[in-house]
């Protein structure tokens, strides 16, 4: 046997916990949970994207916030992303062609969705530790 800790125990416990938190009130809270943070993170989306400094169309009002979903049939998940129709194009990049099908290049991406990310992505963690942390504590799980 090696140096070692054995989380199992913990990792059933946090599956047990995740469990009982969707079928409280039949996950009113978690799913409460869950819209906050696809606000949050669609409000930093549209805070990167400003930064791109294009401001034509309807690119800033497509930002969205979708409904909570059973990612896979097992866990809740929600969507924040950008419904207009070039979005995408100024996020990951585009090949710049001409009228005749001439490709003369390719224009890189801003990639705002991805610093919005990581930009939540640490807040993120501290908020679920807060929720388990309201769970236990106010509902006794």
């Amino acid at each position: 046997m090696g140096n070692g800790f054995d989380f199992s125990e913990l990792t059933k416990f946090q599956k047990d916990l995740l469990a009982a938190s969707q079928e409280f009130e039949k996950g009113k809270h978690a799913k409460s949970f869950l819209r906050k943070q696809g606000n949050k993170l669609n409000k930093e989306n549209k805070k990167q994207a400003n930064k791109i400094g294009k401001k034509t169309g309807n690119f800033m009002k497509g930002f969205k916030v979708g409904k909570v979903y059973k990612y896979m049939g097992q866990d809740l998940s929600i969507r924040a992303y950008n419904s207009s129709s070039h979005a995408h194009l100024l996020d990951l990049g585009h090949r710049i062609v001409d009228k005749n099908g001439k490709e003369h290049g390719f224009k890189e991406g801003y990639h705002f969705m991805e610093k919005a990310k990581k930009a939540v992505e640490e807040g993120h963690y501290k908020d679920v530790q807060g929720f388990i942390d309201d769970m236990l504590n106010k509902h006794g799980l």
